[in-house]
């Protein structure tokens, strides 16, 4: 095994006169499956291609490390990394940031704002006849019109303001290889838009190829930027076509005298094909190039973890999982994360604790609908919300039993689950009481983010009285078993809908009624392409065009915030109540 080359010397010492494609990623280079660009890259150099990353380049200098490597045979590829660069760099209240935890040393200043956007740019500039495809979280949930919370303002397509060729959307685990194939004798347009997965801008006459059963046209961004209303259109659409199990639907939106083209996503992955995106041969380590530099934060926090599946069905409002990952879950073999588990122990540094065996939320694993001719027809972007879809399969059987193998293998001491915990899905089962005894290291998170139903359901949240029946469970089986945990919820403040009046009623009811004390709030922060982004532009529920009231400066932010944080309260967020035996407890991770 061996890095992909990072510099000219690199590529040299494999042979190679010429790359096939050069990708760019605004994070460090960490060769392991939670990190996108080197799951691109090991999936393209499993084909046969001549790959290479320039992580982190510098877009403040001379641009030599856009140029170093020279221009690829096929094309460049973008990724703005494993977080949204606005996200990373900026706090809910829009103060600067001054870590970063996808760089060594937790060092800022190592990206610019808005990554994708200000890399494609400069290689377009500096290589304007060479294609350049844009990836990753940050250009997959700017790929129509969108929300712009830090500037307040639609933007239209990030393929309009970044000047990319090509943008693959969500897990781009198959589109990348045909994205690949479709340019091996050069950039071949009509076959790159017969892609799925993919979106690209086109001239007027494209349109007239579609076929217009299978066409969805989208209000123009300059219709939105007039209309709210017309926003909020675009929005339910997009959602609710994203979230259907067989998609076959093209959308299109005009933006000043081009289109915005958007074909259909793929079906989810087979487990054989998510297997192989994780079995590939990763070094499991940050590059060498990075050696005296300080510790990666992002890395040392999932080094010693597992991710068993992709997709959430939980469908949160404010969440940007499902739009990206699908609301499907597509679960890895046994096999694979068991050799993973194995691999891990092999680690110099492992001393017998994982720190997480999870995923998106971590007890969806090998869940779904029991008949799938029900899927086929469900528009619901969540299986949870309103109410539990009645043919949802929650069954955790299969997920004890994988624990049970993972508890049992050679070289594990403690196997704890760092990742949320949805209790919406316990039922009867012994989840949580397997969860307490085996995988907890003192602190079980979840997140009922609310107290009251209507902001609740603007979330699509379970109802609060959940949370209180978890809460009695969790403290009767730390009473039977012995054990000093704490439970940590987490809330948000500044949801659209929630007023001061609901924050007091939080507050009364989680830090009064049940003794719990801050630890962790999250003020909302709209981020592109998700129902709470849209409701907070809008002032309103696309889907029932209700005005809402939305805390929308930032003193009026604060001031929700400032219900957790009374005269005499607390510094921790935890239940006071006391268990029996003492058992060394961990940092919570960030959410």
């Amino acid at each position: 095994m061996a890095f992909l080359p990072t510099t000219i010397k690199e590529v040299r010492a494999r042979g190679w006169d010429e790359l096939d494609v050069i990708l760019f990623t605004g994070d460090a280079y960490i060769d392991h499956p939670a990190f996108g660009a080197a799951v691109i890259g090991r999936l393209l150099e499993a084909e046969g291609y001549r790959v290479a990353i320039v992580p982190q380049p510098n877009w403040r200098d001379d641009l030599r490390d856009f140029k170093k490597l020279g221009t690829p045979r096929l094309f460049f590829a973008i990724t703005g990394g494993a977080m949204d660069s606005m996200v990373n760099h900026y706090t809910a209240n829009l103060r600067l940031r001054h870590d970063d935890a996808y760089t060594p040393g937790g060092q800022a200043g190592f990206r610019p704002d808005r990554t994708v956007t200000v890399y494609s740019q400069i290689l377009k500039r500096l290589f304007p006849h060479t294609p350049v495809v844009v990836g990753g979280i940050e250009a997959s949930l700017r790929r129509l019109t969108h929300y712009d919370y830090w500037e307040d303002k639609l933007h239209p397509s990030i393929l309009c303001s970044s000047g990319a060729d090509l943008l693959v959307y969500g897990m781009g685990d198959r589109t990348i290889l045909e994205v690949a194939r479709a340019m091996k004798n050069g950039y071949n347009a009509k076959l790159l838009r017969r892609i799925p997965q993919v979106a690209f801008r086109a001239e007027k006459s494209y349109l007239e190829k579609l076929d217009p059963e299978k066409t969805v046209r989208l209000h123009s961004f300059e219709v939105c930027q007039k209309s709210k209303e017309a926003f909020g259109e675009n929005f339910a659409i997009i959602e609710t076509l994203s979230n259907l199990l067989h998609p076959d639907k093209t959308l299109i939106e005009a933006v000043g005298d081009e289109w915005v083209v958007v074909t259909p996503p793929h079906s989810i992955l087979t487990t054989e094909e998510l297997d192989r995106s994780f079995d590939l041969p990763y070094e499991r380590a940050p590059h060498p190039r990075y050696e005296g530099r300080g510790a990666i934060p992002a890395w040392e926090m999932i080094k010693h973890s597992v991710n068993m599946h992709r997709g959430c069905f939980g469908g949160c409002s404010f969440c940007t999982i499902s739009a990206h990952q699908g609301k499907f879950i597509q679960s890895r073999s046994e096999r694979s994360i068991l050799a993973e588990v194995k691999r891990i122990t092999e680690m110099s540094d492992f001393r017998g604790n994982l720190s997480d065996i999870g995923g998106p939320s971590a007890n969806m694993y090998r869940m779904g609908g029991r008949d799938k001719s029900l899927c086929e027809k469900c528009r619901r972007p969540s299986c949870l919300h309103p109410k539990r879809c009645a043919n949802l399969d929650n069954d955790h059987r299969p997920l004890l039993a994988l624990y049970e193998k993972i508890r049992s293998t050679k070289g594990i001491k403690h196997a704890y689950i760092g990742s949320g915990i949805r209790y919406d899905l316990f039922d009867n089962s012994p989840y949580l009481q397997t969860v307490l005894k085996y995988h907890t290291s003192g602190r079980l998170k979840v997140a009922p983010e609310h107290t009251e139903d209507h902001v609740l359901h603007l979330m699509r949240k379970p109802p609060f009285a959940l949370f209180e029946q978890l809460n009695e469970e969790f403290h009767a089986v730390c009473r039977r078993e012995g054990l000093r945990y704490q439970l940590i919820p987490y809330f948000i403040s500044s949801h659209p809908g929630c007023t001061e009046r609901d924050m007091k009623a939080l507050s009364e009811r989680v830090l009064g009624k049940l003794h719990f004390t801050l630890e962790q709030v999250q003020d909302l922060t709209p981020t592109p392409m998700t129902l709470s982004s849209v409701m907070f532009y809008t002032g309103m529920n696309p889907y029932t065009r209700k005005p809402l009231f939305v805390a929308r400066t930032q003193e009026e932010k604060r001031q929700q915030k400032s219900y957790f944080f009374r005269e005499n309260t607390p510094s921790r967020m935890h239940n006071t109540q006391k268990p029996h035996r003492a058992t060394p407890s961990r940092p919570a991770k960030k959410r």
